[in-house]
């Protein structure tokens, strides 16, 4: 499916996207982090399933490639525009009532702590369809039912196609449960943030 003006449109009136993979979305979300431009207009949350020691790594990584502001989530941090936000290890990370984030340490969900369903419903519930998430990669179903909450309250969702994803699983589970309003390759993902 290639991109329309109704997916344009609601991509344009977001205010936050929230990217989740684990298993195989690392490299998807690099690139999308490398074509944001610096005035994107939006808050991004990144939310990977990642050791504890990796954000280091991931924090030079796309600070190097990035033309946005880059910073790992502390708790009652507010959500500011042109950020590019990474969800640590060992927490949930929350979206609060009033557009900051949360830190949470309950049990780990689809074994993962950050858990991507968690992040998904927050946003459904704050953000509604102010909201855009993207699902790639993964070896489970983590973020397939909070996609459905985010699409159920108005939200723009979106799943890599499974067929080009590493590990196709994750976004299998959210187009089971219906909770991909749309499923696009990588390649229009990332042309669908430049627009």
């Amino acid at each position: 499916m290639a991109l329309d003006e109704n997916i344009i449109a609601r991509w344009r009136q977001s205010e936050l996207l929230v990217l989740g993979g684990s298993a195989g979305a690392f490299k998807h979300i690099y690139n999308a982090v490398r074509v944001f431009p610096a005035e994107l207009d939006k808050a991004v949350l990144i939310v990977l399933h990642r050791k504890k020691n990796f954000f280091s790594e991931i924090e030079n990584l796309f600070a190097q490639n990035s033309r946005m502001s880059l910073r790992e989530v502390s708790d009652k941090d507010a959500i500011k525009k042109n950020t590019l936000y990474i969800a640590p290890a060992n927490y949930h990370t929350l979206i609060e009532s009033k557009h900051s984030f949360g830190l949470d340490v309950s049990e780990a969900v689809w074994y993962s702590k950050p858990s991507i369903d968690v992040s998904f419903e927050c946003a459904a519930e704050v953000f509604k369809k102010k909201c855009t998430a993207v699902l790639f990669s993964g070896a489970n179903q983590d973020g397939a039912k909070g996609l459905l909450s985010l699409r159920n309250n108005g939200g723009l969702t979106i799943v890599q196609d499974p067929d080009e994803a590493e590990m196709p699983e994750m976004p299998q589970a959210a187009i089971r449960v219906n909770a991909a309003e749309y499923i696009l390759r990588t390649e229009d993902i990332l042309d669908l943030f430049k627009t």
